[in-house]
């Protein structure tokens, strides 16, 4: 499925926090798919391409990122306000709730908020309270904080290996990070200098505060959870799944990708794709 086919699923919808574009693949329940920072729901292409014929598949573009505008707060905790008002006006009452990177943080907290709203939950490689923001992130987090990130955007755009490097590293085979995808994610969080300042102020402000806040309902979510990680994942190491599988009492057996790295979600769907439809469709 190429981004312009994707794209052809595309709609908009206002919340009071922010106007958010999504795209919707597929008939049946409602399953909702949140990404990480500096990507967007094309990194559930491949993903709901695999799933949309038992799920109505709903990809959100995070506020500044893909095609939805930015938000007045650029925090985990506002973006997970953003998450339970695009369910609002949607009417999504009950959803399997699917979380990659810097957007299972922000599921967690929605989760931990809004339980009734869930029918299942996924975590693949994401941040816990005790790796928010993440060590291997560490250069670029000093960067905002020193407010040097947003004037260095135009010569990491203008760069192909410099803006390709922000992504290689998630992936096992880098053929699949095409010029066009590249350009997906990161132009629309640092292709104008607003933009660059408002991404600089979301990497900035990356903190455990709205993860350990989360932690006492997330110790009571018997909503049936599954994680699947990536083993070889220089930002989210093996050992935050088992964490996350022992916070989380809906949890059960933690399944590891051997060799996969963050993008594994793209890069190896048909992979993640069996193992949610076995949780969301049990024997």
């Amino acid at each position: 499925m190429f981004l312009s086919g994707f794209d052809d699923h595309r709609h908009m919808v206002s919340t009071p926090s922010a106007e958010v574009s999504y795209v919707e693949i597929g008939t049946g329940p409602t399953a909702l798919f949140v990404h990480g920072i500096a990507t967007n729901a094309y990194v559930w292409r491949d993903l709901i391409d695999r799933l949309s014929d038992i799920r109505r598949c709903i990809a959100i573009d995070l506020p500044l990122h893909g095609q939805s505008p930015a938000a007045q707060e650029m925090t985990i905790d506002g973006f997970a306000d953003v998450l339970a008002e695009t369910c609002e006006r949607l009417g999504l009452t009950e959803v399997d709730l699917v979380a990659h990177d810097t957007g299972g943080a922000i599921a967690q907290v929605f989760a931990a908020r809004h339980p009734e709203l869930l029918r299942t939950f996924t975590l693949t490689n994401c941040e816990t309270r005790e790796n928010i923001p993440p060590a291997a992130m560490a250069p670029t987090v000093d960067l905002a904080r020193s407010g040097q990130l947003a004037p260095a955007a135009p010569a990491i755009l203008a760069d192909p290996a410099a803006s390709r490097g922000f992504f290689e590293i998630g992936y096992q085979n880098a053929e699949l990070l095409t010029s066009e995808l590249v350009n997906a994610f990161l132009e629309p969080v640092v292709g104008t200098p607003a933009a660059a300042e408002k991404f600089q102020e979301l990497i900035a402000g990356l903190g455990p505060d709205a993860l350990l806040a989360a932690e006492p309902a997330l110790r009571e979510l018997h909503v049936p959870t599954l994680i699947v990680w990536g083993t070889d994942d220089v930002f989210f190491d093996v050992k935050f799944a088992y964490w996350l599988r022992d916070l989380i009492p809906g949890a059960g057996e933690v399944v590891e990708i051997p060799g996969g790295r963050l993008f594994f979600p793209h890069e190896r769907a048909a992979e993640l794709a069996s193992h949610i439809r076995r949780h969301w469709i049990p024997a």
